[in-house]
């Protein structure tokens, strides 16, 4: 009993190998011994702090030394990443999930990264890891660490499931139009026990639409994405092809409820194309594009998604009346 609890606490420690910043976008970043993290920022001095998601950059010692085994020949930075920390596979680390290191508090917020451009490393190598192995955080509590410093993952995490909510209009990406859809879906979420953690405008292409929710789901895994608008007969309405074109399975039972539920107060409702579907353990729901309409759907459906959900994480299992 005694040597299975030191396992488990050994696997939920890693050492601070490398601390690494760069005072400009564009340039690789360099080590420096130590580093103050600044609680929902990042670092200081490091030129991609800021209130967004990806405040720090992290990246597993044995992914890059199994790495330069093939040749590649990189020191810590060459991929842009800001703690090198050995012991600790972030790639199976659930997001959400919290570290700590003396006062500093990080929780992972995303895997992995597109990658528009192609580095040096790339160029030589024929590939890169930090696309695919590199995770993301957010500085919950600010402190300072030092190269060499314990980094422990932590049990406390915040148990609310995570949402997204994307807007879809041509108009309000030009600023013709005031998104009014996508912040009533988020305060609404809010107030029913979900944690919003990003909020998009995006235009009526298809193409763009397929590509956040694939991030959205795979490399952020939040668990609901609320989409409005896009649904309607418009030659541009793409919202539910990109939604069934991304999806694993289908929920049409979701989409079906709101129809109906909307056909009674207007027939018009019968015109709506809304999807609901699934991607990896995400529920993807779409809704109509008028504030009016969004709040009529969510009085639909949104008291019967915590079960929902509770299933698709496996926190509980199917259950009959």
């Amino acid at each position: 009993m005694k040597k299975e609890r030191e396992a488990e606490e050994s696997s939920r420690t890693g050492i601070v190998r490398a601390i690494c910043i760069s005072e400009r976008k564009g340039i690789q970043k360099h080590e420096v011994d130590y580093a103050t993290f600044q609680p929902d920022y990042g670092i200081e001095g490091d030129a991609h702090a800021g209130r967004w998601h990806r405040q720090v950059s992290l990246l597993s010692d044995e992914k890059i030394q199994a790495f330069n085994e093939k040749g590649a020949d990189v020191k810590p930075g060459a991929f842009g990443e800001n703690l090198v920390v050995s012991g600790f596979d972030f790639q199976k680390i659930p997001i959400g999930t919290r570290f700590g290191c003396g006062a500093v508090v990080l929780e992972l917020t995303q895997h992995g990264k597109e990658c528009h451009s192609h580095c040096e490393i790339y160029k030589k190598m024929g590939e890169c890891i930090m696309p695919t192995q590199g995770t993301f955080a957010e500085v919950i509590q600010g402190g300072t660490i030092h190269r060499g410093d314990i980094l422990e993952q932590l049990t406390q995490r915040d148990e609310r499931y995570t949402a997204a909510v994307v807007t879809l209009s041509d108009s309000g990406v030009r600023g013709e139009r005031e998104d009014k859809s996508g912040p009533l879906i988020a305060d609404t979420l809010e107030k029913n026990g979900y944690r919003v953690v990003e909020q998009l405008l995006l235009p009526d292409q298809q193409k763009k639409i397929e590509q956040q929710l694939i991030r959205l789901a795979d490399s952020r895994e939040v668990n609901l994405i609320i989409t409005t608008g896009g649904t309607g007969f418009s030659q541009t309405d793409c919202t539910p092809e990109a939604t069934l074109a991304v999806a694993q399975k289908n929920v049409p039972g979701i989409a079906e409820a709101i129809r109906n539920y909307s056909m009674t107060i207007t027939k018009r409702a019968m015109l709506s194309r809304e999807a609901s579907v699934i991607r990896g353990n995400t529920l993807i729901i779409n809704l109509p594009g008028s504030p009016k309409a969004v709040a009529e759907c969510m009085d639909c459906f949104l008291d019967q998604l915590p079960h929902g959900l509770d299933i698709l994480t496996g926190k509980t299992g199917n259950c009959a009346r």
